[in-house]
């Protein structure tokens, strides 16, 4: 978030590069940049002549360059937004002729969604040397609840560690869906408010009490009764709650604990930053490794793997997955 704000800011103050290369796995920030350029470098009566909107499917290489070599109408920029560039992969190294000396009053902006241009071609050098080079990695699921904390602050709200995890694990780690429901969450809630995992089931439809964090936590703590709970609840609701989920979270989580298992130091500082979990949890932690021995652990590792493969449908002879979830819940707690 440091380099986006850094280039906001440059983009603001009208430093701006003559090419934006902005590429890789996580498209919110590719679009979040390349919006704020088209609504911020040129004012609203030089768009109609001196922006561009091209999109990688429908252009060639000279078509682009051919744009970018124009000069502006009435104005001292044009920007010229090159979406979908990765449809491009195959071609993108001709653009490196006119990397290597842009038009400097032309604000060239490739978005490069889903993956990188090979940083040992031509085009990726000559970018690098002109212009601006960003890259926009995936979040790992450890890092997005902080990201949904940053950002909700800089919106003035706040969020309980419950709320932010419950998300997590409905949504994945797509920011751009992440974001929409904030928004939803910012329209109907005051400034200033706490966001709670009640505003969460309010408004976006995600149970508090029957989650994969509630099931997480009902195991470590062997609340037996609890667990069987949600597990028939996510058998009776199984498009809202699919196995391969529950089962991928589930093996996340005891191989954490094998990780704790194997800690000399078990102080919660240590276990947080070591399992790469928010302090807020690191006790339930600490309550499953106490819970569930090594050895059971390693056992029920190897059982996750096995019930992994039956909920895509290898070996499960048609078992509902609503059994399976069963059968994988004994053999956890037994």
């Amino acid at each position: 978030m440091d380099e986006v704000k850094q280039l906001v800011t440059d983009i603001k103050n009208n430093k701006l590069a003559p090419i934006y290369l902005l590429m890789g796995e996580e498209a919110y920030y590719i679009d979040k940049i390349s919006e704020f350029i088209e609504n911020n470098v040129l004012a609203e009566e030089e768009r109609g002549f001196n922006q561009m909107v091209l999109y990688g499917r429908d252009v060639t290489i000279e078509d682009i360059v051919g744009n970018a070599k124009r000069f502006p109408m009435m104005a001292d920029k044009q920007v010229v937004v090159v979406k979908e560039a990765q449809d491009l992969s195959r071609t993108i190294d001709k653009l490196s002729d006119y990397a290597k000396n842009p038009q400097p009053s032309t604000v060239l902006v490739l978005c490069y969604k889903y993956k990188s241009v090979d940083k040992r071609k031509a085009v990726y050098k000559a970018i690098k040397k002109s212009g601006i080079v960003f890259e926009s990695k995936k979040l790992y699921d450890n890092q997005v609840p902080d990201w949904i904390r940053r950002t909700l602050s800089t919106k003035g709200y706040k969020i309980t560690p419950k709320a932010s995890q419950m998300l997590v694990e409905f949504l994945g780690t797509n920011l751009a869906k992440i974001n929409n429901e904030l928004e939803k969450l910012q329209i109907v809630l005051p400034e200033g408010s706490e966001i709670t995992p009640s505003h969460i089931e309010e408004n976006i439809g995600i149970s508090k009490d029957y989650n994969n964090f509630e099931l997480r936590k009902a195991i470590g703590a062997r609340n037996d009764a609890k667990a069987f709970k949600i597990i028939t609840y996510f058998g009776d609701n199984p498009k809202d709650n699919p196995m391969v989920v529950t089962v991928s979270l589930l093996y996340n989580f005891f191989s954490q604990l094998l990780q704790l298992h194997g800690m000399n130091d078990k102080s919660p500082r240590s276990v947080a930053s070591a399992l790469r979990v928010n302090p807020y949890f690191v006790s339930e932690y600490l309550d499953a490794a106490r819970n569930f021995p090594m050895r059971k652990v390693s056992g029920i590792v190897a059982t996750l793997r096995e019930f992994d493969v039956k909920s895509k449908g290898v070996n499960a002879n048609a078992v509902p997955q609503k059994d399976l979830l069963k059968e994988l819940l004994v053999r956890i707690l037994n």
